[in-house]
C-alpha cells in the first residue's frame, strides 16, 4: 500500500494545525503515523547522543552490519550509516568489508570500546532510540484530539456484563466521555472495580507511544509489554514509519494494595543506569484505576496531594537522579474504587477536583435476581424460579444485606460442590445450601 507524506497531519477542517514539536507524519491506508526522519537533525534529537547510542550497541557484539545496527536502535538505514561513517572517521569502529548494497560489517576498535565503556558507566541503555519529550508530548496531545468522541452506544456496550442503576452507567459515561477522573464508592462487592475496567472499554482508537523519551543523557522507558498491548497494525517492514514509536490499544493499567509513594515516581536501576516510566505516566492516553484505595501501604491523604496538581492542571512534575525535574503530561482518565467513608479517607481538596463522584450501593431484589440469572445462563445452568424467591427469603431471614457479586459467588460454589461429587451441576435446594453455608459460613 503507497504511503504519502505530509508536513503535518490534516485536522478534520482540512487544515494543517500549527502544534510545535508535532513529528511529521505519514498516511499509510486510513491510519497516520509518525513519519521516519529525514536526516538526524529531523530525530528531535542531538546527533551526539545518536552516535553515542550507535557505538554503545558496537560494544556489545563482536561484528555487526549496517543493517544490524539500523534494526538495533530503530533509526533509518542512510542515517545509521551515516553515524557509522563520521564514527570511523573518528576511528571508533573499522569497516571489515562489505556485505550488500551499502552494507558493510565493522568491528569496534580499541579506541571506540574505551569510549563506549565510559558511556555505559553514565547509561546502559542499548535499544531503540528514544524520541524527544516534547515530540512526546505534542503527539499525545494531538492523538487525543483527534480520538472518536465516546457516545452512550458506546458505553452501554462497554458495562453490558454489569446489572447497574440507569443514572450509575449516566455518570460513567459522562466521565469518560469528557475525560475527566471518576471516584467511585460503596460497599465492597457491589462493582466498583468491575465498572472501574470495563468502562475503560469505551474509550476507543489506537495510541502511537516511543519505546523510551530522552532528557539530555537521560532515558525513560515507556513501552512496556505488561502493560501495553501492542496492535495489529504492522509496521516492523515499513521503512516510511519512525520505527521509535509503537502502535498499541488505548492502555488501562490497575494498582491496588501495593501501591507505595515511590510507584509515582521515576525508578532509576542502578545496573542499567536508565530510567522506567511510572505506570501512570504509561497509562497516558488511556485509564488509571486505583482500586481499594485506602488500603494501600502509604497515607491515603499523602497519596491524594501527589495527585492535586496534575488533576487540575494535566501535568506531573518527575524528577531525575541529578535533582532536575521534568514536567510530563498527565492526560488519562483516573479511576479510583474504595468502599472506605469518603469523608474518612479523601481530603475535601482532593474530591473538588474529582470531575466525577459515583456511589455504586447494594443491588435491590429486582437486580440481584437479573445478575443471578444471567451469570447463571453463563453458566448453563437452570435456576427455578422457587428457588430465587427461597434464596430472598433467606437474605431476609438473616437479615443479611445484598451484594451484586454474590450470585456469581454462590453459582461457582455449586460448580464446586458438582465437580468435587462428579455430578452434573445442578442448583437445587441441597447444593445451593451447601453453597451458602461454604460462603457465609453458617447453616
Amino acid at each position: 500500500m503507497k504511503a504519502t507524506r505530509q508536513s503535518k497531519p490534516p485536522s478534520p477542517a482540512g487544515e494543517a494545525p500549527e502544534i510545535p514539536h508535532l513529528p511529521r507524519m505519514v498516511q499509510l491506508g486510513n491510519v497516520l503515523a509518525p513519519a521516519a526522519p529525514a536526516d538526524l537533525d529531523d530525530t528531535g534529537l542531538d546527533r551526539g547522543v545518536l552516535v553515542d547510542l550507535t557505538l554503545k550497541y558496537a560494544f556489545t557484539v563482536p561484528q555487526f552490519t549496517t543493517e544490524q545496527a539500523a534494526r538495533r536502535i530503530h533509526v533509518p538505514f542512510p542515517l545509521v550509516q551515516e553515524m557509522l561513517e563520521q564514527l570511523t572517521t573518528e576511528h571508533m569502529v573499522e569497516v571489515l568489508g562489505q556485505v550488500g548494497p551499502f552494507n558493510m560489517r565493522y568491528i569496534i576498535s580499541q579506541r571506540g570500546r574505551e569510549r563506549a565503556g565510559r558511556l555505559l558507566e553514565v547509561s546502559g541503555y542499548i535499544g531503540p532510540a528514544p524520541v524527544s519529550l516534547e515530540a512526546y508530548t505534542a503527539m499525545l496531545e494531538w492523538q487525543l484530539a483527534h480520538f472518536p468522541k465516546v457516545s452512550p452506544k458506546h458505553v452501554l456496550g462497554a458495562v453490558a456484563d454489569l446489572v447497574l442503576p440507569t443514572h450509575a452507567v449516566e455518570v460513567a459515561g459522562l466521565a469518560i466521555s469528557s475525560g475527566r477522573s471518576l471516584f467511585i464508592f460503596g460497599p465492597s462487592g457491589n462493582g466498583k472495580t468491575s465498572l472501574g475496567r470495563l468502562i475503560h472499554n469505551a474509550q476507543h482508537g489506537e495510541l502511537w507511544i516511543p519505546h523510551c523519551i530522552g532528557v539530555e543523557s537521560s532515558i525513560i522507558r515507556v513501552f512496556d509489554e505488561h502493560y501495553h498491548e501492542a496492535s495489529a497494525f504492522a509496521v516492523d517492514q515499513n521503512r516510511a514509519l519512525d520505527q521509535r514509536w509503537v502502535r498499541v490499544r488505548r492502555p488501562l493499567i490497575v494498582v491496588g494494595g501495593e501501591v507505595t509513594m515511590d510507584s509515582f515516581e521515576l525508578a532509576y536501576s542502578p545496573s542499567v543506569r536508565y530510567y522506567e516510566a511510572p505506570l501512570h505516566f504509561k497509562a497516558n492516553g488511556g485509564a488509571f484505576l486505583i482500586d481499594d484505595f485506602g488500603r494501600e501501604r502509604v497515607d491515603p491523604h499523602q497519596l491524594l496531594n501527589r495527585w492535586i496538581t496534575p488533576l487540575e492542571h494535566q501535568i506531573d512534575y518527575l524528577t531525575l537522579q541529578t535533582g532536575q525535574k521534568i514536567q510530563v503530561p498527565f492526560r488519562q482518565m483516573l479511576l479510583i474504587a474504595t468502599n472506605l467513608n469518603p469523608d474518612i479517607v479523601m481530603d475535601p481538596a482532593f474530591l473538588r477536583r474529582m470531575g466525577y463522584r459515583l456511589y455504586l450501593g447494594n443491588p435491590t431484589q429486582e437486580q440481584y435476581q437479573q445478575i443471578l440469572e444471567r451469570y447463571a445462563a453463563r453458566k448453563s445452568v437452570t435456576m427455578d424460579p422457587k428457588l430465587v424467591t427461597r434464596l430472598m427469603e433467606r437474605y431476609q431471614s438473616e437479615e443479611r444485606e445484598l451484594r451484586a457479586c454474590e450470585p456469581r459467588d454462590l453459582i461457582e460454589r455449586v460448580h464446586d460442590i458438582c465437580r468435587y461429587r462428579g455430578k452434573p451441576v445442578e442448583v437445587n435446594e441441597e447444593t445451593l445450601d451447601l453453597a451458602w453455608m461454604g460462603y457465609f459460613g453458617n447453616k
